[in-house]
């Protein structure tokens, strides 16, 4: 696991230090850890967000193909047969 070091303030400290005897954390490190998952979701649901509504915005949905995606596929297979072989 890597390390890391920060300054705070000594009130940051001293919150931080009280938010983990309350917070039942063991340790400043699992504190710190915690923060960094939390934010990571609040991106990763950012994220999600942001292309739900871009594909909202898109436009309706039109029908496929039940084959469409084995097509794709193949087709995909065979671009990259052709560059292999061309190599």
């Amino acid at each position: 696991m890597a390390t890391m070091n920060i300054s705070l303030s000594d009130k940051q400290k001293a919150f931080i230090e009280e938010d983990v005897r309350d917070g039942g954390y063991v340790s400043t490190s699992d504190y710190m850890r915690d923060l960094v998952r939390q934010r990571q979701r609040e991106k990763a649901e950012q994220t999600l967000r942001e292309l739900i509504a871009e594909g909202l915005a898109s436009g309706p949905a039109v029908p496929m193909e039940p084959d469409f995606f084995d097509k794709a596929k193949d087709r995909l297979e065979a671009k990259m047969a052709t560059k292999v072989a061309e190599e």
